[in-house]
């Protein structure tokens, strides 16, 4: 028996990753090309502001219920079939809300789209990692990391472009051809698993996880509507999550099947791995969540503008994901992951000295600063946490890696959001008291009669112009919390064990 061609197996390799990547970009990006087309929607659908947020909503909910089994479904089903009905089901739901009609058909549809896009990130994590050697891992990885840091960057700015010039159906319909050519690729070159019907299913364990992932992400995407606590709603929500949690980590050291399996965590590289991705996901997605707003509500750019300045972001990602793919093999990972955290606290450190009169300039190098650093952290990170792990724990691995990014990014954009109201509506009331007819710096500064503040008309103009200032400083106080964050984590990186991945071994 001849023994395939290293051109052959390079070639395969490179179609497998092309496929993984269609899927993951689709996946990923639908996360948030949805959210400029919202408004429309509300007016297509005849909705509600809090009737359309559900479109967001049952999605988030379904793809972070679905992702902790998707470890169990692909042992018992197979790997290739699993993620293949994944695509398939992705694709046509994403047709069906590109044609619903009504608010409760975009809903289910959207649910049925979480369902299936679960699957799609932590399947093809596992996919490349056993399709590569392990002295690749770092470029696959690499390859990877470019579609999930991609999609979350260019969402805001394609989703602008087509809600604008063709029609919010289309944030939808823009997944048929993506979905079909990856759907046909995996089909002719993804390989089968191994089946193992002998996996037992765990569904005390699913329920109990299920409970508190649900209850935890509507408390997180709704607190902040509902003022938190104060709502009866929050309050049972929290305590169904709480009580999700405390059962599931009961019956998971007690049962002899568990859902998860809690012997993943005594692995030092993984257990490490799961924090640094959870707060990669409250800085990346917080960020990305925060400067839409920031530069149109407070610096009036148009959508397109505000998603062209935030591209470039992109563009840093995808370099030092690519430099630092090649870097793995001869530098251990622990010092690029520093350098990483410490050029996106520096981006972070000068977004917190924006003003009212910064140009585009000052956001394009900004992000471009923190997206190199954010790529010089995912990869290695990404790379490591598998380095120690037998190739049978991938799937499970993955899939709860994936979660805790997304149970990251949940928890850090609902916070800084609560922040940053709190903090606007405190700053506005010290500023505020500074304005008044009997401030003698007013008459000092020879302000035009429309800003005179012993009339209505005055009162008005100044009062817009310290709301404006008062948002300002909450979103700065934002970027320097995340600021803190990155320099508390640095030194963190040296619990994890050294991670050199070895040269290739002649046959």
């Amino acid at each position: 028996m001849s023994l395939p061609r290293s051109e052959d197996v390079e070639l395969r390799q490179g179609v497998i990753t092309f496929a993984i990547m269609l899927a993951t970009v689709m996946q990923v990006l639908d996360t948030t090309i949805v959210n400029v087309a919202l408004p429309y929607m509300q007016g297509g659908l005849s909705a509600t502001r809090d009737e359309i947020s559900w479109v967001l909503t049952s999605y988030i909910v379904a793809a972070a219920v679905m992702t902790p089994v998707t470890g169990w479904i692909s042992a018992r089903f197979g790997r290739k079939r699993v993620f293949l009905w994944s695509v398939v089901v992705f694709t046509v739901m994403s047709m069906m809300c590109g044609l619903a009609e009504s608010l409760s058909e975009m809903v289910a549809f959207r649910l049925m789209q979480g369902v299936a896009g679960a699957a799609l990130v932590p399947l093809s994590q596992a996919i490349l990692l056993d399709t590569y050697p392990r002295e690749r891992h770092g470029q696959a990885m690499a390859l990877w990391g470019v579609g999930i840091m991609i999609g979350p960057i260019l969402g805001p700015t394609l989703g602008g472009y087509l809600t604008e010039y063709v029609d919010w159906r289309w944030v939808f319909y823009i997944n048929l051809p993506v979905g079909i050519m990856a759907a046909m690729l995996i089909l002719g070159f993804v390989p089968e698993t191994k089946r193992r019907g002998d996996v037992p299913f765990d569904f005390m364990g699913f329920f109990l996880l299920s409970l508190a992932i649900s209850a935890l992400q509507l408390v997180l995407d709704r607190g902040e509507r509902l003022d938190w606590f104060s709502s009866n709603e929050i309050l049972i929500e929290a305590v169904l999550a709480g009580f999700g949690l405390y059962g599931f980590l009961v019956h998971a050291v007690t049962t002899k099947h568990p859902f998860l399996d809690l012997r993943l965590l005594k692995d030092r590289n993984y257990a490490s791995s799961l924090v640094f991705i959870f707060i990669v996901g409250i800085i990346l997605f917080s960020t990305l969540a925060l400067m839409p707003p920031f530069l149109q509500s407070l610096l009036d750019y148009p959508v397109l503008t505000t998603g062209l300045s935030l591209a470039p972001r992109g563009f840093g990602t995808m370099l030092a994901m690519l430099v630092v793919g090649r870097l793995l093999k001869r530098v251990d990972a622990r010092p690029i992951m520093m350098v990483g955290f410490a050029l996106t606290a520096e981006s972070l450190w000068e977004m917190s000295g924006f003003n009212m009169n910064i140009g585009v300039w000052d956001v394009v190098w900004t992000g471009i600063v923190q997206g190199i650093g954010l790529g010089c952290i995912f990869v290695p990170l990404s790379t490591v946490a598998y380095a120690t792990l037998a190739p049978e724990h991938r799937n499970e691995a993955a899939s709860v890696f994936s979660l805790m990014r997304n149970i990251g990014s949940s928890i850090g954009i609902s916070v800084m959001f609560t922040s940053l109201d709190r903090f606007a509506q405190i700053n506005h009331q010290d500023l505020g008291v500074y304005v008044n007819p009997f401030n003698p710096w007013f008459w000092r500064q020879g302000l035009p009669p429309v800003m005179d503040p012993s009339s209505q008309q005055g009162l008005a103009a100044l009062n817009g112009m310290v709301t404006q200032q008062a948002e300002l400083i909450g979103y700065l106080n934002d970027f320097k919390a995340m600021m803190v964050l990155c320099i508390v984590t640095m030194p963190m990186v040296w619990l994890m064990r050294s991670s050199r991945i070895p040269a290739p071994q002649p046959a």
